[in-house]
């Protein structure tokens, strides 16, 4: 069964602190002063227009994506996503998930899968989006998948990544890495898997082939997920020389308040040099931020009232905020809502009458989102 601990897990702060023991300050705290002025100091800085807004999407069986959808049917509950209420797409990014790597890599075809690939995600999803200026990524992992993971990678971590590569080719796609494993990741399997997949998709800044779009989710913050977030910002995430296109940082364990998002993202931006090792500040460019947007148990007005939103209250921060040490332009790349459809057993869904025009459209059209999503800023 899938729940929303998809995008952090059921331990969140617990298992931050069981692998660093030394960071119990709550997030305001961690910003310090930054945290409390970067706000005002950002809205009078230079901005960056948002470039991604995207919303990971589960089909009406729970992220599952088991059944092929009838497509009249997929159009009803999903119609929003691609008409804002003025015919234009209120999100120029959707991500499907979850695929499971371990059936990815051994090709498994059963009552769910074909190849290893969910049946739900097939050529006629991927067009349903694409052919209105909607780019489409699957997402590899979440937190179910975090053992199967591990036991792929070890097992060969490379033909992984080829075939991930290969169905991102077939499906005219990008690939997003969700490997939650927040105590020991397999960084040498990962960066094989990542080997691969750039062999057959090498960086593409300008974004024109769909499937060497590679991505990688972070924790809402630098406080868990830690290890796979040191290496990642390190390793893959600079602006001198990038690998993986942008992180998300993800949703923490409930919805936060404005000054608590903005919190969490600076954590990315700053770093972590009191950590060992450090983790390196993040280049604002190099990621974007997450809110939720279904599976509570009321709607949201994320979903359904954008002067009320997360996505409102923090634009103008998350278009100004400053680099601290990684990259040299203002602003994140945008926002992430997780997530569309029926991301949970519990809790609504974004499925007329709870569609969300009046929160991610409207969002679209306020903050002037492109669609199609341009080259990315690269620095």
């Amino acid at each position: 069964m899938r729940t929303l601990t998809h995008r952090l897990g059921v331990l969140g702060a617990a298992a931050a602190l069981a692998i660093a023991p030394v960071l119990t300050a709550p997030a305001h705290a961690q910003a310090g002063s930054r945290g409390s002025t970067a706000p005002a100091a950002a809205a009078a800085a230079a901005s960056s227009p948002v470039q991604i807004y995207g919303a990971w999407l589960c089909g009406s069986d729970f992220c599952t994506w088991a059944a092929a959808p009838d497509m009249t049917t997929f159009d009803t509950q999903n119609h929003w996503m691609i008409d804002r209420g003025n015919g234009s797409p209120s999100v120029n990014l959707v991500v499907l998930a979850f695929v499971d790597p371990l059936k990815l890599l051994n090709g498994t075809t059963d009552a769910g899968d074909t190849n290893g690939v969910p049946n739900g995600m097939d050529q006629a999803v991927v067009n349903y989006f694409t052919s209105h200026g909607v780019r489409v990524m699957l997402s590899i992992g979440g937190i179910t998948y975090t053992a199967d993971w591990d036991t792929a990678l070890t097992q060969n971590a490379t033909s992984l990544g080829q075939k991930a590569a290969a169905v991102a080719t077939q499906l005219g796609v990008g690939i997003e890495i969700d490997y939650e494993n927040s105590s020991s990741p397999n960084l040498t399997g990962m960066q094989a898997f990542i080997n691969a997949y750039r062999a057959a998709h090498p960086y593409d800044a300008t974004g024109a082939n769909p499937a060497a779009r590679l991505t990688i989710d972070v924790a809402a913050g630098d406080r868990y997920l830690i290890a796979l977030d040191q290496y990642a910002t390190s390793n893959w995430l600079t602006t001198s020389n990038p690998v993986l296109d942008y992180a998300n940082a993800m949703v923490p364990n409930k919805q936060t308040s404005t000054s608590g998002s903005e919190s969490n993202w600076l954590e990315h931006v700053d770093g972590k040099p009191n950590y060992a090792p450090p983790i390196a500040p993040l280049a604002p460019a190099k990621f974007t931020g997450s809110v939720y947007v279904a599976g509570q148990s009321q709607v949201l007005p994320e979903c359904n009232n954008f002067a009320g939103s997360l996505q409102n209250s923090t634009s103008s921060w998350v278009e100004s905020v400053a680099p601290a040490g990684a990259g040299s332009t203002n602003g994140m790349l945008g926002f992430m809502f997780w997530a569309a459809g029926a991301p949970s057993t519990r809790g609504q869904t974004t499925f007329p009458p709870n569609s969300c025009q009046g929160g991610v459209g409207v969002g679209a059209t306020t903050l002037s989102v492109p669609v199609p999503m341009p080259a990315l800023r690269q620095n």
